[in-house]
């Protein structure tokens, strides 16, 4: 047999070698010629690869959601104690204890109970409060308003300062006002929120008294008095994960700034700033969108800790509330929201930056 030429790319002599293709195609090997042996996804990948690049990052995120509601249900499952006692307490009945589990379903077998919440809740119907007897999704829904009202704050102040911050560190590399940023940065990422939520308590609402303590929203409140109460809370959050973000934007621009097109907006004169806002920042757009999509995730995952220092209103609070009395439809709910964002966000990062990428945009 002869042998192959150099760089040639060896053809599939059969199922396995078709495996290889379908699994990762190569779209420089892939021609019209070998339509006949690739399977219907992968003529749709080479014909549409950035399509089929989301569509899979679609599909393993609706895989993980699925498979977290297995492992949040199945936690839950384990846990010691039986909600019926501890609702009726110590001194009740055997037939007392059994009544109630019979009426929350609690008798039937778990299999059953797990696809009827999935169920339900693909539906958005999270069951009835144990505790409280009130809709989970109408609870949810207005609490799930004031953590996204608390969340959005926090985002739209710490994105742009961090991206500004980083960029501002770039600029002075190795000079005053870099070490001062990185410094702060490291002690903002070394501080628990929880301890920077009671230092901002301690001096802004007891000692200066000019912020509201606790952070408590009602719905006939207007706008500015809704931003004066989540002041403090919107503080702890900016402060928390402003460090990462600028942290990662200057590592970022800093990756890129030793390429060829910076080296040579520097010699036709350009300025510093202007360098890195219109060269080296828009190709360092991916990683900086992969960390502020983490950050956005934990502004809503996160703020479990910060709504229960400021006792504030939200998800984290109502869910910090269920646990207490072990009321599970609403942890269990308040627990799939969680990963539900979580997830999405992180798929929404990997989409961007898949099409921030001009090789995955422009194949050849």
């Amino acid at each position: 047999m002869a042998p192959k030429a150099a760089g040639a790319n060896p053809q599939p002599s059969g199922p396995a070698g078709t495996d290889t293709l379908a699994a990762t195609p190569s779209l420089s090997t892939l021609s019209p010629a070998n339509d006949g042996i690739l399977s219907p996804w992968g003529r749709f990948v080479r014909k549409s690869p950035l399509a089929a690049l989301v569509l899979q990052r679609l599909a393993l995120s609706i895989a993980l959601l699925f498979a977290v509601s297995l492992m949040i249900f199945g936690g839950v499952e384990a846990l010691p104690g039986d909600f019926a006692t501890t609702y009726l307490g110590q001194s009740a009945t055997p037939q007392a204890v059994e009544n109630i589990r019979k009426d929350l379903g609690l008798d039937q077998p778990a299999t059953t109970r797990y696809f009827q919440w999935l169920g339900g809740a693909l539906q958005g119907d999270f069951g009835t409060s144990w505790a409280s007897r009130n809709s989970v999704s109408e609870q949810i829904g207005k609490r799930l308003g004031n953590s996204l009202f608390l969340a959005f704050f926090a985002a739209i102040i710490s994105i742009p300062l961090a991206i500004g911050l980083g960029m501002l560190a770039v600029h002075y590399r190795d000079r005053l006002a870099d070490k001062v940023i990185n410094v702060f940065s490291l002690a903002a990422i070394s501080l628990p929120e929880f301890f920077v939520g009671y230092l901002l308590i301690l001096f802004f609402a007891v000692q200066m008294g000019i912020a509201t303590f606790p952070a408590t929203v009602y719905d006939s409140m207007s706008l500015t008095e809704r931003l004066s109460a989540i002041a403090l809370p919107t503080a702890t959050l900016v402060l928390v994960v402003l460090a990462h973000m600028m942290r990662m934007t200057r590592a970022a621009i800093l990756n890129v700034m030793s390429s060829a097109y910076v080296e040579t907006a520097e010699l036709k004169g350009l300025s510093g700033l202007r360098i890195i806002a219109r060269h080296a920042a828009p190709n360092a757009v991916a990683p900086v969108i992969n960390v502020i999509a983490l950050n956005l995730a934990y502004l809503v995952v996160g703020v479990v800790v910060v709504e229960v220092v400021f006792v504030y209103p939200g998800m984290g609070q109502y869910m910090v509330d269920a646990v207490t009395v072990r009321d599970m439809p609403v942890v269990q709910a308040c627990g799939l929201i969680f990963a539900a964002f979580y997830i999405f966000l992180n798929m929404t990062a990997d989409i961007l930056a898949i099409i921030a990428n001009p090789r995955l945009r422009h194949p050849r």
